[in-house]
């Protein structure tokens, strides 16, 4: 089955260029551990998903490149086929010549009807070159104008228009510190109509990014080309295939379908994260050696500790003994220490993966008491390798990740909605007060929901 993606906004086409470029040069890298029959269904089931064939024998990339600006869709379009290993299709994108200022009600309410029929009309055209659809991967930010505003318009428009398709957007969390003064209106704003019309957000923050290219990658002067490659590694590491039982070597079928069964499980938490380890420069690859069981261990420590990289993490967090809060934990609004988790799913990639021992994240201490670890975890393998690692781990979670930072976006818009700044720019395109105060209302009861998986 095959995932249709939409690039929205600076953002989502720079982050879609390189999740394509690093899915492409995975599936051409050599079998590593697998056969060679082996790799050649790993191969065409990549192509599936995500690329389909021109007749000139180039993979075309099943994905549709919107923007309100000309600059970014050409620089994109450009390097794609100047690669000479896959391509956009020649049609299949949209553009303007104003973009959105940064402004959601102006990607929502102006961009997004006006553009609208053009806009859907290039995602029917590509869905109708799928055999079979899995869904919308939907790339974009939050904090700006076209990402957002018109992405979350899309998201309404493709949930109305395709209800039994299934829609994942992928979600660029803005800096701490800021990016433009109005970002966390575009943030609750996007978010709160996302909940509504989207099947699950995978969030990534950017300082944790940030943060991996300095630490990890050990990058000094880190650009926004830096950054999406990291994000793109630990995409790719998710959607490649995978086998579809234990002991099987055929390949899951409906990556989409099988990511929301296995991690969302009530409409209420639709909030997903990423980790992935190791995740490391090139150079230092080739002198490190990794064991399942050492790899494992941190990537339980970083869940339950709610770090987002193997450095740093705290490794005095500890599970509550039978599903307990820890001492001090009992009021709702202290923040958890310990990340409860509702779901997840750990992917394997690599030699020996039948060998891995998974019984740490089968501790019924680590999810909430009304889901039996059973039905919270899962785990996924194959022996392909990925990219240059010889073993490699990825963690989806449904967890307590974004509480703190979620509270934190909130907290900051409401001050600023109290003194009514900036309000004029969104009431001027047709946001009204009420829309900000059902956002507002929607995102307290989310937090409010992550926060009870701690209680029993």
């Amino acid at each position: 089955m095959s995932i249709v993606t939409v690039q929205l906004g600076q953002c989502g086409n720079q982050i879609g260029f390189e999740v394509f470029d690093a899915l492409f040069s995975d599936s051409q890298c050599s079998p590593g551990f697998c056969s060679k029959r082996d790799n050649e269904a790993y191969q065409a089931s990549c192509k599936e998903r995500f690329f389909r064939e021109e007749e000139n024998g180039v993979p075309v990339a099943r994905a549709v490149l919107v923007d309100m600006e000309p600059k970014v869709i050409n620089q994109m379009l450009t390097k794609a086929a100047q690669s000479g290993r896959w391509k956009y299709g020649q049609q299949a994108h949209f553009c303007q010549k104003q973009g959105s200022g940064n402004n959601w009600a102006y990607g929502y309410s102006a961009h997004g009807p006006r553009h609208e029929e053009s806009i859907m009309n290039l995602i029917q055209k590509e869905v109708e070159k799928c055999d079979s659809l899995s869904g919308f991967f939907i790339i974009m930010s939050m904090a700006g104008g076209t990402g957002s505003g018109v992405g979350a318009f899309l998201t309404q428009k493709l949930q109305d228009q395709y209800s039994n398709a299934l829609k994942m957007n992928q979600i660029i969390w803005p800096y701490g510190t800021g990016e433009v003064i109005v970002q966390n209106y575009n943030s609750i704003l996007t978010l709160s109509h996302l909940y509504r019309s989207s099947d699950a957000l995978l969030i990534h923050e950017n300082d944790a990014i940030h943060k991996i290219c300095a630490k990890l990658m050990h990058l000094k002067q880190i650009s926004f080309s830096d950054l999406n490659q990291v994000l793109a590694h630990q995409l790719g590491s998710v959607f490649q295939p995978t086998y579809s039982a234990e002991g099987s070597l055929r390949y899951r079928r409906n990556p989409l379908g099988d990511l929301m069964e296995n991690l969302v499980s009530h409409p209420e938490f639709k909030l997903l994260s990423v980790r992935n380890i190791p995740q490391m420069s090139e150079n230092s690859l080739a002198y490190s050696t990794f064991t399942w069981t050492g790899l494992l261990k941190h990537l339980r420590q970083m869940l339950i500790s709610n770090a987002k990289m193997e450095e740093g993490i705290d490794w005095q967090v500890r599970p509550p003994l039978s599903g307990l809060l820890p001492p001090g934990k009992t009021s709702l609004h202290k923040e958890p220490r310990f990340n409860t988790s509702l779901a997840n799913l750990v992917i394997l990639r690599g030699k020996d993966v039948q060998s891995a021992d998974l019984e740490g994240f089968r501790d019924p201490a680590l999810y909430t008491s009304w889901l039996a670890p059973v039905d919270a975890f899962n785990v996924w393998k194959t022996q392909r390798a990925f990219n240059k690692y010889e073993k490699s781990a990825t963690l989806v979670s449904n967890s307590q990740f974004l509480v703190k930072p979620l509270d934190t976006i909130v907290g900051k818009a409401w001050n600023m909605f109290a003194s009514k700044a900036y309000i004029h720019q969104y009431t001027k395109h047709g946001i009204e007060e009420e829309d900000f105060l059902d956002s507002f209302t929607l995102l307290e009861q989310v937090v409010a929901s992550y926060r009870n998986l701690s209680l029993n």
